[in-house]
């Protein structure tokens, strides 16, 4: 009783603290966190179709399986379910992506508090009243690591949440109401719909049940994502049921249900007449909701606790058992809090204003939300052939964006959390093996193979994995299926690809394997794979001085009007000035094809200037999207350290922002923010696969890893950036554990065996250092 009683003081201390802001309190990563960061998926602000970050402002627990979020929006290219811009809010969802394109996908278990008359369709955001949804009010609504609150203003009712990893805990203060209500819509789902759901009445106050997510639903790239997955819940009520009832629309079966169609007046129309069926035990149907109704005194609360499982009814049960036994709101939030503080005080910075503090610490709390669990309290999973599987040595992991995270996310969690890198090496080859594909997919999601993006960046990050020494997975199959994956999708004995983006991809992939068979001791494939690294030469045309798509026929495709600047011409997401940068693997050989180094330094220049001063989507360095988020660095390698100093400082300074807008492009499962920690901390990697990091300007004084000790043999490695600030951010000098360092980069075996980089800084560049 008495460590109950402590528990509780200290969960209303600390409480007390976060309410009042008490300045005698050391500030903890957490408190800079700033979920609505890259909050919104607004197209016209972003100056693009890709809107701006896309991230979720939701409760969360570092990689967990549950994100507790509001929804203001079904359908479009929406992946959180939220934008800012929203007035209403349709409800709170257990599940979410963060900060990706292609409709996105998740959102299920929507959960809305409402009072008066029954309405089984959301609405609309113009016209709220037609359905559940409810305006809310900006003005307190607040958002934590681990923590959301806001006000529905249509029903007078504060909504909280807050969650563990595998479950989540949401705190309603009703008003004084004779019809009260909580609603859950089974069918919910970002990018279109579940379709087929379950639903079982246990005893009264829980209820069981399960909806199932497949590609005629919609969801991940509206269906062609291919996501087929299963979730199942556990949750309970604290207000005992005394009049209950489930929803069923009547869906035709020649209805098609994607994003448009989920979302046209028809179907809705369909749903808000479903009919309702009170009281009933279980139901199985095409479009199911369930509510439990009740009279509330003024400012009662009434909670809602769920376990969500991707495994079965029974994980689902487990999972909440394990983590919520009790009705704690606030227990749970503080436990939140710790696990995130615990998280995030793997890196640690000094210096810098509260603004860069924020973003800082808010990039690094946005690394760590994939790859999320996969895996139940129990250790089951869902395996890639459909079976029930039981972890062994490692966590399974889900929510793979290779194209995007093998740049700087992968590469930053090498440093600050190798075992989950050694998790996602082990889940993409099992999948692998389980589905019976025997290739590594390149965009993971819930098991899916869904075909997204270009390349196989798969290769890149088990080759920088074992290079780095991080080899506790199946290096023999991770070996085979890598083979097995540049064989299906590489440049192969042709030489080239169906264009620049895949033509260059391929190359550096090529070379990953090159490298990981080195490693092997397997000499014939380290040649092949060597030789076929440089096939990037294969598409650079001496004719306009770069990088040109081929036909099948080895014919160049006509050079259009606008040249190098167009976009997507033979390129994924980008133009050939763009794409036309990455050949990480043989820089050397890149400069000489473009005419030297003294060129192309010049041309890097320009690409540079020529950045709008927002730094929104363009045609020149576009730090919206991934392909150029190397390029800063590129002058390390070619002898001007100087000037990667000073645009990577320009880049956090105007493309990173403690607002809403904060994010110039789709956050991409980490790897926007992964970059932010990266160069703000004054390294970053140009090719993942060797072991060198670019060393750049801090934008802070002081930046302290933490390093793991079953990776690492020092415990932490320090970087101070001497009389650093916004003028002064060239490097003038430096020393590696007190001896002097004249190299513009630093070997990873350096900053795993701990230590530290002293840079000093002056106002303008020291052309001599670095060189």
């Amino acid at each position: 009783m008495l460590k109950k009683n402590l528990i509780k003081a200290n969960t209303v201390a600390i409480l007390f603290a976060l309410i009042t802001g008490c300045s005698d309190r050391v500030q903890q990563p957490a408190d800079y966190v700033n979920p609505f960061i890259g909050a919104s998926t607004n197209m016209e602000k972003a100056g693009a179709s890709h809107g701006l970050g896309k991230t979720f402002p939701g409760a969360a627990t570092p990689f967990g399986l549950t994100q507790l979020s509001p929804n203001t929006i079904t359908g479009g290219d929406n992946a959180s379910g939220y934008s800012n811009e929203h007035t209403t809010i349709e409800g709170f969802a257990f599940t979410q992506m963060s900060g990706t394109g292609w409709y996105g996908d998740l959102g299920n278990f929507l959960v809305m508090p409402v009072t008066g008359e029954l309405k089984t369709a959301a609405g609309k955001e113009e016209k709220p009243e037609e359905g559940y949804r409810s305006r809310y009010s900006k003005e307190d609504e607040t958002a934590s690591a681990g923590y959301y609150g806001v006000t529905l203003t249509d029903y007078g009712i504060r909504a909280e949440m807050t969650a563990a990893p595998h479950s989540g805990i949401m705190r309603f203060t009703f008003p004084e109401h004779n019809q009260s209500r909580i609603q859950v819509d089974l069918a919910r789902r970002v990018g279109g719909t579940s379709t087929h759901q379950f639903i079982q009445v246990m005893d009264d106050h829980t209820i069981r049940g399960w909806m199932k997510c497949t590609p005629e639903g919609g969801g991940w790239g509206n269906g062609d994502g291919k996501a087929d997955y299963t979730v199942y819940f556990y949750a309970q009520f604290s207000k005992p049921f005394i009049n209950t009832g489930v929803w069923s629309a009547e869906i035709p079966d020649s209805c098609v249900r994607k994003r448009e169609e989920v979302t046209s007046p028809e179907y809705q129309a369909l749903v808000a007449q479903a009919p309702v069926f009170r009281n009933v035990q279980e139901m199985e149907g095409k479009h199911l909701g369930f509510f439990t109704e009740f009279a509330t005194k003024d400012r009662e609360e009434v909670l809602l606790k769920a376990g969500i499982s991707f495994v079965s009814l029974e994980g689902a049960e487990k999972n909440l058992q394990a983590e919520i036994s009790d009705w704690d709101f606030d227990r749970i939030h503080v436990l939140a809090r710790e696990l995130w503080n615990e998280a995030l005080e793997k890196i640690s910075v000094e210096g810098g204003t509260k603004d860069e503090k924020t973003i800082f610490y808010t990039a690094l709390y946005h690394t760590l939300i994939d790859p999320r669990t996969f895996t139940d309290v129990d250790g089951n999973y869902p395996g890639g052939d459909g079976k029930i599987r039981q972890r062994t040595t490692f966590t399974k992991r889900t929510i793979f964006s290779g194209w995007d995270v093998f740049r700087s996310q992968f590469p930053l969690q090498t440093i600050i959390n190798p075992e989950v890198v050694s998790d996602m090496i082990n889940s993409l080859v099992t999948l692998a093996e389980e589905s019976g594909n025997d290739y590594l997919e390149r965009w993971e999601f819930l098991n899916a193979y869904s075909g997204c993006m270009i390349g196989n960046p798969a290769v890149s990050i088990i080759t920088d994995a074992y290079a780095k020494e991080i080899r506790n997975f199946d290096i023999a199959k991770a070996y085979t299926y890598s083979r097995q994956t540049v064989e299906k999708f590489g440049n192969g004995e042709k030489g080239f690809s169906d264009g620049i983006s895949t033509t260059l991809e391929h190359a550096y992939f090529e070379w990953c394997l090159s490298q990981l068979a080195h490693h092997l001791n397997k000499p014939e494939d380290e040649k092949l794979y060597a030789v076929r690294a440089q096939s990037y030469r294969n598409i650079f045309d001496p004719s306009v001085n770069w990088f040109r798509p081929k036909k099948g026929s080895g014919d160049w495709l006509p050079w259009p009007e606008k040249g190098r600047l167009t976009q997507n011409y033979g390129c994924v997401e980008s133009n050939p000035y763009q794409q036309g940068w990455f050949v990480p693997h043989d820089l050397e050989g890149m400069a000489n094809l473009m005419g030297g180094r003294e060129k192309v330094i010049k041309d890097l220049i320009s690409f540079f200037e020529n950045v709008p001063e927002d730094m929104l989507w363009n045609d020149y360095y576009n730090h919206a999207n991934e392909p150029v988020h190397h390029v800063p660095f590129l002058f390390n390698r070619l002898g001007a350290p100087w000037l990667t100093q000073r645009w990577t400082r320009e880049i956090c300074s105007r493309a990173y922002h403690n607002s809403v807008e904060g994010l110039v492009g789709n956050e991409d499962i980490g790897q926007m923010s992964a970059w932010y920690v990266l160069a703000a901390s004054g390294l970053h990697p140009v090719c993942p696969g060797e072991t060198r990091l670019e060393i750049t300007s801090p934008v802070f004084s002081k930046i302290t890893i933490r390093l793991d000790p079953r990776y690492a043999q020092g415990k932490t490695f320090t970087i101070e950036a001497q009389d650093n600030s916004v003028k002064n951010r060239y490097i003038q000098g430096a020393t590696l554990n007190g001896k002097t360092w004249n190299k513009c980069y630093i070997d990873y075996a350096d900053i795993i065996r701990g230590g530290t980089l002293t840079l000093q800084m002056g106002a303008g560049p020291n052309k001599e250092w670095g060189n």
